[in-house]
């Protein structure tokens, strides 16, 4: 599943035009960033990565394929993931775990974090089956309101962090 030509850098102001386009509907907008209101514009993500840290793209053969940054960072305790983003045309081809794993590697070496955080609404299953999968165990439930207005758990997630050397 792993693809050898996925790379990850800091995500520069030109490639945001790129992942606006790809939430594909309200659901996967607010899966990612549960402020934004739908379409995502440029304006949006653009706020987001000035209030946030470690703005980063997956690169999938050349191409930018995922994004992802910090929400939440804690020197010494932990980051928190956030904003996090895939191409439609690059799901399934481990863009989402080379950018998971390359934002832990940065947690762990900018950030001296022991411990990486993600929060996975509970109808997204396919984000709690990849958090799962790359050793992300739930800690907590939080109680949030879908757009709709509709009661909906948030389930945050947590996983150790090996020391940076």
């Amino acid at each position: 599943m792993d693809n050898p030509h996925i790379a990850h850098r800091p995500a520069e102001a030109g490639d945001l035009a790129e992942v606006i386009g790809f939430p594909q509907d309200r659901d996967e907008l607010y899966y990612a960033y549960p402020k934004a209101r739908w379409p995502l514009t440029l304006d949006q993500l653009a706020a987001a990565v000035a209030e946030r840290r470690e703005s980063t793209v997956a690169l999938l053969d050349g191409r930018v394929a995922g994004f992802a940054n910090f929400y939440q960072w804690q020197p010494g305790e932990y980051c928190a993931l956030g904003n996090m983003l895939v191409a439609p045309w690059a799901r399934q081809h481990g863009v989402a775990r080379h950018l998971i794993e390359a934002m832990e590697r940065i947690a762990a070496q900018r950030y001296a974090a022991p411990r990486m955080k993600v929060s996975c609404f509970c109808t997204n299953s396919a984000g709690l089956l990849l958090y799962t999968r790359l050793g992300y165990r739930p800690c907590g439930i939080v109680e949030r309101s879908d757009p709709q207005g509709r009661r909906i758990a948030l389930v945050q997630l947590e996983k150790p962090l090996e020391p940076s050397s």
